[in-house]
């Protein structure tokens, strides 16, 4: 894996939220608020990979089981290495796919194309450097959306801390929301398949 690692992007969140004594925050929860960002990050930009594996002789169905982080199945190129290439119509339910093919395979490779969640831990990250920023904005919401939270009825030198923190954790959410949007991968263009009879 590349890009950089959880204790990398914990310090950058720590310096976002002005708390680089470990005043506020443990580690356990910036990461508890830095893996919430990046599961609804991966919602909206996830990673998108492909699996190539054999068919089962006179199986028509794919385990999926083995694809790590899988969010959705988006395409099956059965047979491979057609072209143009030949997608499969196919049904998903629970860890298996089911292809729609006239013939069931004879073990031949189906390509699986799939989005998975991303990586983040101490060894590095599936995550863009252009989306790092997204992440630390939302990380940095839900951070200072608990701190308020959890000082809501505690006594502050700032009596205005709360409402400080609370606003400030309101604004980062809206723009980590706006930029979700913004980078879904539901707003690429993205050319249409055209499905053919396979087998």
């Amino acid at each position: 894996m590349l890009m950089a690692t959880l204790p990398e992007v914990r310090e950058r969140l720590r310096q976002d939220l002005s708390d680089s004594g470990e005043e506020r925050w443990p580690d356990d929860q910036l990461d508890r608020h830095i893996e919430h960002a990046l599961a609804e990050l991966s919602l909206a930009v996830p990673q998108e990979l492909s699996e190539t594996m054999a068919t089962t002789p006179g199986s028509r169905d794919l385990a999926t089981d083995g694809l790590a982080g899988l969010i959705e199945v988006v395409a099956i190129e059965f047979p491979v290495d057609d072209f143009p290439p030949c997608y499969a119509s196919f049904a998903s339910w629970g860890q298996v796919v089911t292809l729609h093919t006239s013939t069931p395979p004879d073990g031949a490779d189906a390509r699986i194309y799939y989005t998975a969640a991303h990586v983040l831990d101490d060894d590095g990250s599936t995550l863009p450097d252009m989306l790092l920023d997204v992440l630390l904005t939302g990380a940095g919401a839900y951070a200072a959306l608990e701190l308020a939270s959890g000082t809501t009825e505690k006594l502050n030198l700032d009596p205005a801390a709360t409402a400080k923190y609370a606003a400030w954790a309101r604004a980062r959410l809206t723009a980590f929301q706006q930029l979700l949007h913004t980078y879904s991968r539901k707003n690429v263009v993205r050319p249409r398949r055209m499905y053919r009879p396979a087998g």
